[in-house]
């Protein structure tokens, strides 16, 4: 957008405001100066407007059917005839752009833009011959760990109405667990893969750091975004992260000459495990003891299966949420300002 030049009066009024002392020959040359500097702005406009590719041709509605609140808009855009992922269908979180669907990421900020190029990860889900059957619903700009934030209604849990799916992912995870389709992708900066698939009772993975290309996704901050896979199996997410992982020669996040892996390939291949249990985890002052049991009689079954489970100390782990809340606002804020 192009952003309109300070009328003369406006800057002698500014000048006279912040007891400048501009005289008149001055103030006009001030106002050639912020002419010129502006309209490159508008330059850059034209220029991009000259040469953007139009977005393609693809069918979508809102959906007459939503329960769980999870879709926010449905589709049906088929990938190669074969591939990995041949025959699956597929949902895409709304922070997540697809080229010719509009994009609203939770929020009315966002609403009514309709990208035209594919992200990346979906670029490669389509190439893989899975079948996009929509957008996932999420949190108002995936700033949430509930369902309750987006802008066109709460998202629920699929296996009782009444409560949390979880977030900022919500929708992908209802629309897996409910059996809507077989994969989707999610995103997340602090849990919001991780928290819904919980809520939920999927597989959800927030790979390691540069791992999946973000190129294409709406971004928080560079050092917590991460997109990754939502499935019902460990074996499906193994196969979805094997076609997303990569570098894309795009995101910044990734170096050059990263290999690929056969990630299903390399469960065949896993012995027992090393797990590590964060002690303070259990000691938070808004951990749930049930939860605590929860978790602690899991370890004590994989204990009995042959792993290994160590409780590892973090003492900083107590402050994550204070961090997180600092890097994460002041990215998205930053991100708002310089957008």
């Amino acid at each position: 957008m192009a952003l309109p030049p300070p009328t003369r009066e406006a800057l002698a009024a500014l000048a006279a405001r912040l007891g400048l002392g501009i005289d008149e020959a001055d103030l006009e040359t001030y106002h050639g100066a912020a002419e010129g500097l502006l309209g490159s702005w508008e330059t850059v406009d034209r220029l991009y407007a000259e040469q953007a590719p139009a977005p393609p041709s693809r069918p979508w509605q809102k959906p007459a059917d939503n329960p769980l609140g999870a879709w926010y808009v449905t589709t049906g855009i088929t990938g190669a005839a074969g591939g990995p992922l041949a025959g699956r269908s597929a949902a895409v979180k709304d922070n997540i752009a697809v080229a010719g669907v509009p994009m609203m990421n939770g929020s009315t900020t966002l609403e009514g833009f309709v990208p035209s190029s594919d992200a990346t990860v979906v670029t490669r889900l389509l190439a893989a011959g899975a079948t996009i059957k929509g957008k996932s619903a999420c949190e108002d700009l995936c700033f949430s760990g509930g369902s309750h934030t987006n802008k066109a209604g709460p998202i629920r849990n699929p296996w009782d109405r009444t409560r949390s799916a979880g977030g900022s992912s919500s929708g992908s995870a209802a629309l897996v667990a409910s059996g809507e389709v077989d994969l989707a992708l999610g995103g997340d900066q602090g849990g919001s893969i991780r928290i819904p698939s919980s809520f939920c009772g999927v597989v959800g993975h927030k790979p390691t750091w540069g791992l999946v290309p973000y190129t294409g996704a709406f971004p928080i901050e560079q050092t917590i975004d991460h997109l990754g896979p939502i499935t019902r199996t460990v074996a499906d997410a193994a196969a979805l992260l094997s076609v997303l992982a990569g570098p894309d020669g795009l995101d910044p996040r990734q170096g050059a000459g990263q290999p690929g892996v056969d990630y299903v390939a390399e469960l065949e291949l896993t012995g027992p495990l090393r797990i590590g249990v964060v002690t303070e985890g259990f000691e938070l002052a808004n951990s749930d003891p049930a939860v605590n049991e929860v978790v602690r009689g899991a370890l004590q079954a994989l204990a009995a299966a042959g792993h290994t489970v160590e409780e590892v100390s973090i003492p900083w782990h107590r402050h994550g949420s204070a961090i997180w809340d600092v890097i994460s606002v002041e990215g998205a804020t930053w991100r708002t300002a310089t957008g």
